[in-house]
């Protein structure tokens, strides 16, 4: 038996294995998301303090209690120097700031003061944009949360935490593991750290939690709008809804905590061609929000996508969030330039891979008229038996629908990528797919799929679950025989639509060949031209979104070509070069538009 000495002797952080389980508590998820809808807010962007802390020192040590001194005022040393420790300017990729970070992967702690102090009958909360992976919150010495999903957002009341000045502490840890979503094997670059924006909500003590506006499906004249209204306590009054250009100024019955309503108008619906918006505002007792919505449908019929009531043919283009300058903390003129590039190759449609990007491009994608397929990070051989993993993919599934449901671009929610058609696989995704649909039956529900390999066929179970079937295929390119194409089309019958979510070739920009030597601008291009005369063919192929607008960083890519990047783009990695698949796709778009198929 150890004697008392021997029990208190050592510092018992050093020796914790389990030291996370503390902070597993307070989780931010979808339940918690609050509707922002244009609230007032006060920025936390802007110079933090970081440490590098490679060993989660802060974590198992509570560096954020700051002990400076102990029970008898003697003072300790501490490993810590928080107001002394560089700066860095959030939000970021923190890869991209200094060299020596640009492979890191592990815990960064980030810390700063800031001024608030809440008004009488005032709640606040702290949206973080997105932190990768894993962040936990501390305020004035205590653990606020944790959230877990590096790009959804998350939400933490704080009121109860804040002073007048107040102290800050987030940690943040990318580590990859192959219990998360994404796993621990992806095809992108694991950026780190805070890289999407910060914000304190002030709201009133009872408020409007969450706003969901659009066309009632149940309506075929697409001349019935539906609004329900969610209260953050189980209360009852009245609410009011005004969406000034459409004449509507509704009261909507609140019974404890949720109110709906429908109303017939007439409101001019939402495409590529005429993005129309329509400012919409809703109050309750002392909370307002407002936001600007679109109103559009989209269904299948068959094999047939429809838009508002007619065919649509989705010209599309998968693209990623990578830029050369700034990761995943992409500005938000980026974004529009990401739009606008996309727009001029002749698309209506993108495919957001593999999880989900900015807010801001769904609300600029609504502007600037494009659809768009918005996707988890199913990726891969993610851990199909694990039940904590698919907990982490269903909250990640419901924050994106949480966040995006009143965006007229988004037509498509997707459940995952790429992955092995085993039975526990099945289960997972389904169930995804079944959430997907309860949480928003107004949107169409799709995943990238497999093929079979062995027949070459479009047989994948998951298809079962679907309403739109996606397939990765990349025949001239990781298969060289470009006729098993042709043959696969001919071999399958899907009795729904299907979009080719992936097709294409590496080619460094500027590097000319012959159409048979890999790795070059004329490769691609042949490629391409293959692909759009071979799918152009085939009924039931309904959109298509090649891979990728722009090349991007990845650490599986080692070739001398390469250079770390997945070269599939049809722009260069900086955005502006343009390769020759690009003109040869956008011929093609052009003639679908001008022939309307």
């Amino acid at each position: 038996m150890k004697n008392q000495t021997e029990a208190t002797n050592y510092k018992t952080e050093i020796h914790e294995m389990d030291y996370t389980a503390i902070y597993e508590e307070k989780k931010a998820t979808a339940a918690t998301m609050i509707y922002e809808g244009a609230r007032s807010t006060q920025s936390l962007d802007g110079l933090w303090s970081y440490g590098i802390d490679q060993y989660d020192t802060c974590l198992r040590a509570k560096w954020y209690e700051e002990q400076y001194f102990d029970k008898d005022g003697l003072q300790l040393p501490v490993d810590f120097s928080f107001d002394e420790w560089p700066k860095m300017q959030l939000p970021c990729s923190y890869n991209l700031v200094k060299p020596e970070l640009f492979w890191y992967e592990g815990s960064m702690v980030f810390t700063r003061n800031f001024l608030m102090e809440p008004k009488k009958g005032e709640k606040v909360f702290l949206k973080i944009g997105a932190a990768n992976y894993l962040c936990r919150v501390f305020i004035n010495k205590k653990f606020v949360g944790m959230h877990r999903g590096g790009s959804t957002p998350a939400y933490f009341e704080i009121t109860e935490y804040l002073e007048k000045m107040n102290r800050i502490l987030i940690t943040v840890d990318n580590t990859r593991r192959s219990t998360q979503v994404p796993m621990d094997n992806t095809d992108w670059f694991n950026y780190g750290g805070i890289y999407r924006s910060m914000e304190l909500i002030c709201v009133p003590e009872i408020f409007i939690k969450n706003l969901a506006v659009g066309l009632d499906t149940a309506d075929r004249s697409f001349e019935t709008v539906k609004v329900k209204v969610t209260i953050s306590e189980e209360v009852n009054g009245e609410a009011v809804l005004q969406i000034p250009a459409l004449g509507i100024e509704e009261a909507i019955r609140i019974e404890k905590g949720e109110g709906s309503i429908s109303i017939k108008a007439k409101p001019d619906l939402w495409t590529p061609e005429a993005p129309v918006l329509y400012d919409v505002m809703v109050s309750f007792g002392a909370d307002e929000l407002s936001d600007r919505i679109g109103f559009r449908d989209i269904k299948v019929e068959g094999n047939k996508i429809i838009l508002n009531g007619e065919e649509i043919f989705l010209r599309g283009i998968s693209c990623h969030e990578d830029s050369p300058e700034t990761g995943k903390a992409l500005t938000d003129e980026e974004r529009i330039e990401i739009i606008k590039t996309a727009k001029e190759l002749g698309c209506n449609f993108m495919r957001l891979a593999h999880y989900p990007h900015h807010e801001n491009t769904a609300k600029l994608a609504d502007e600037m008229g494009l659809l768009l397929w918005e996707e988890i990070p199913v990726y891969w051989a993610i851990d199909f038996d694990n039940e904590k993993t698919y907990e982490d993919a269903e909250n990640q599934l419901l924050e994106l629908i949480g966040r995006d449901k009143n965006r007229a671009s988004v037509i498509i929610w997707s459940v995952g990528n790429e992955n092995q058609d085993t039975e526990s696989r099945y289960k997972f995704m389904k169930s995804l797919a079944d959430t997907a649909r309860k949480a928003d039956p107004s949107r169409l529900v799709s995943a990238a799929c497999v093929i079979d390999h062995t027949v070459n066929i479009i047989n994948d179970r998951l298809g079962e679950c679907l309403d739109v079937i996606g397939v990765n295929e990349y025949c001239g390119w990781y298969e060289p025989d470009f006729e098993k194409l042709p043959q696969l089309l001919r071999n399958s019958n899907p009795d729904k639509p299907v979009i080719i979510t992936e097709f294409g070739a590496d080619a460094r920009c500027g590097h000319r060949g012959s159409i048979i030597d890999k790795g070059t601008e004329d490769c691609q291009a042949h490629i391409y031209r293959q692909q759009v005369a071979t799918l152009d063919k085939i009924p039931y192929v309904q959109g298509m979104t090649p891979w990728i607008l722009f090349d991007f960083r990845c650490p599986r890519r080692l070739s001398v070509i390469q250079d770390y990047h997945n070269l599939k783009g049809l722009c260069d990695a900086d955005h502006k070069t343009k390769k020759q698949a690009f003109y040869v796709l956008q011929e093609y778009y052009r003639k679908k538009e001008q022939s309307g198929t």
